[in-house]
């Protein structure tokens, strides 16, 4: 996204472009057994739901009936989800995104870019669900983090302080993950040379035409005591 900023500076007008981009971030879990049942539970939760939501639509479409994202969340909301009482145990929010994610798998099948959305079977597709706090913002920062739903949970390292509007929970090998991407601005620089080179050594990393030199990160060393 490209925003052009309009500023008054002693009757000079300045326009500024500001570039929208998006850091993605992804960490380990440190969870207690409590905390993974939930988390496995969520997610079953949520393949429950798009199995149902999948099998729904197509019959529908069968008879004749497209049904879009909001008409499915509806139908489920008031004549599905109260047939099932467990449901009322775990978060509302997993199924919303449910929801979101078949439509945008359908319209990627549609588009010739994606196959038709499947089924998915416990055991043979990954253990993952999203989240979000109703509209509010969920603030992260540290090691500890305060998540809609499920409260206080940790990660392995700590995380900067800022704001997402969801997050998503996966799981790899038996460990869980968590996985957000948060909005920055920032400045381009103005374009000081067509070409630059390069010269890649051992004791330098990079030395470049314009001067600029580039330091061994030596990340091999540096690590070789925790490989150890």
């Amino acid at each position: 996204m490209l925003i052009c900023v309009l500023a008054i500076n002693n009757g000079i007008k300045i326009i500024y472009n500001i570039r929208m981009s998006y850091l993605a971030y992804k960490t380990k879990l440190k969870l207690n057994n409590q905390q993974k049942t939930l988390m496995l539970k969520s997610a079953g939760y949520g393949r429950w739901v798009w199995n149902w939501a999948l099998d729904f639509k197509q019959k529908a479409y069968d008879e004749g009936i497209k049904l879009n994202k909001s008409q499915l969340r509806k139908f489920y909301t008031n004549h599905v989800k109260p047939l099932y009482f467990w449901q009322s145990s775990l978060s509302s929010r997993i199924y919303q995104y449910v929801f979101i994610d078949l439509d945008e798998a359908y319209k990627r099948f549609f588009k010739g870019i994606a196959q038709s959305p499947k089924f998915n079977k416990k055991g043979k597709c990954s253990n993952s669900f999203t989240i979000d706090a109703r509209g509010k913002l969920i603030t992260i920062g540290g090691k500890l983090h305060k998540l809609p739903f499920f409260g206080w949970l940790k990660t392995n390292e700590n995380l900067p302080f800022c704001s997402t509007k969801k997050v998503t929970f996966s799981e790899q090998g038996g460990d869980w993950f968590i996985s957000f991407f948060i909005e920055v601005d920032f400045w381009p620089t103005e374009k000081q040379r067509d070409k630059v080179g390069v010269d890649l050594g051992i004791s330098k990393l990079a030395t470049l035409s314009s001067g600029v030199v580039f330091e061994n990160p030596k990340t091999y060393n540096k690590a070789l005591k925790r490989l150890k």
